[in-house]
C-alpha cells in the first residue's frame, strides 16, 4: 500500500484532506468578514401600506414606452 506505485497513500490522503479543510476555513472566514462589511438596506415602511388606485391606461402606456426604450 505504501510503496508509492499506486499514486495514493495514507499520507497523501491526509495531506490533501488537511489542505482542503484549511482552505475551507479560510474561505468561510473571508466570506463572513465581507458579508459584515456590506451596508444594510433601509427598513421598509410598516404594514399595512396605503392603498393607491392606479389608472390602468396610464400604467399600460408607461409600461409600453419603457419596453420600447429598453429595446424590447
Amino acid at each position: 500500500m505504501g510503496d508509492g506505485k499506486t499514486g495514493y497513500s495514507r499520507r497523501r490522503f491526509l495531506k490533501s484532506g488537511g489542505t482542503l479543510m484549511v482552505g475551507g476555513l479560510i474561505g468561510g472566514a473571508s466570506a463572513n468578514a465581507f458579508s459584515k462589511s456590506k451596508p444594510s438596506a433601509d427598513a421598509a415602511p410598516p404594514l399595512p401600506w396605503k392603498w393607491v388606485k392606479l389608472d390602468p391606461m396610464e400604467a399600460g402606456s408607461r409600461a409600453y414606452h419603457i419596453y420600447l426604450e429598453a429595446g424590447g
